[in-house]
């Protein structure tokens, strides 16, 4: 991947701070549009054919998980949270909000540890950043895993409910926030809460997303495998 010169920059010159709108709460450096940013996005880093900016947006199952976090803080409180697959570090900012003792955003997109640096200065908030590709080693020993938007495609899908059920097999609590996309498996999971998350066309097939919010119990999880199957949706 090509060095970024100033991530930084390109975030506050590209978007502009909006609070998030189903966690109002929280306001994010975030873009107006996809398409502009996108663009944006591959002549910074010279390369065509990249994802969309996931930093630069509040996705929908992302919103739905900070939702439940913030109204649970028991989920959270006084525990270490990973919050897997960033983005813009919605989720882990709304796990320091609710007084997790120690919140580590992890993502390997190369502009999101610039992005979770200015969201969390805007919250007032602490969280650690790792780039590191946390799906080639075991699972960290954290106390709950948060994790939104992470079943849009496979085969990563695949890989990372199978790194989660390692880390729920070893006791780390698990939470997903996802709007039923094809590769998010129909069974083996607690459901917790279902949202209705403003969102945009631009991003999702409705302006208003359903969304529900799940944990991964323990019953779900033989040694290293995820017993739930990845289904189209119905």
């Amino acid at each position: 991947m090509t060095r970024i010169p100033d991530p930084a920059a390109f975030i506050a010159a590209n978007t502009r701070v909006q609070p998030v709108p189903h966690a109002p709460e929280i306001s994010l450096w975030l873009a107006d549009e996809v398409t502009p940013i996108w663009r944006l996005t591959e002549e910074e880093l010279g390369e065509l054919g990249l994802p969309p900016p996931f930093w630069a947006f509040a996705w929908a199952g992302g919103q739905a998980l900070a939702r439940w976090v913030l109204d649970h803080p028991e989920e959270v409180a006084g525990r270490r949270v990973l919050d897997f697959a960033a983005g813009s570090g919605l989720v882990g900012i709304a796990a320091a909000r609710a007084g997790a003792a120690h919140v580590l955003c992890a993502d390997i997109d190369p502009f999101c540890g610039a992005a979770v640096a200015a969201n969390t200065t805007v919250n007032g908030v602490v969280a650690d950043f790792t780039a590191t590709d946390l799906l080639a080693a075991p699972p960290p020993e954290v106390d709950v895993i948060l994790a939104g938007d992470v079943c849009y495609e496979q085969p990563m899908a695949g890989d990372v409910l199978a790194w989660l059920a390692v880390a729920r097999a070893r006791g780390t609590r698990v939470l997903i926030g996802d709007p039923q996309r094809t590769y998010f498996p129909r069974e083996g999971l607690e459901f917790l809460a279902e949202y209705s998350v403003p969102t945009t066309r631009e991003l999702e097939d409705f302006e208003i997303k359903r969304t529900r919010v799940w944990a991964l119990p323990l019953e779900a999880c033989h040694g290293s495998a995820w017993s739930g199957p990845a289904s189209t949706p119905s």
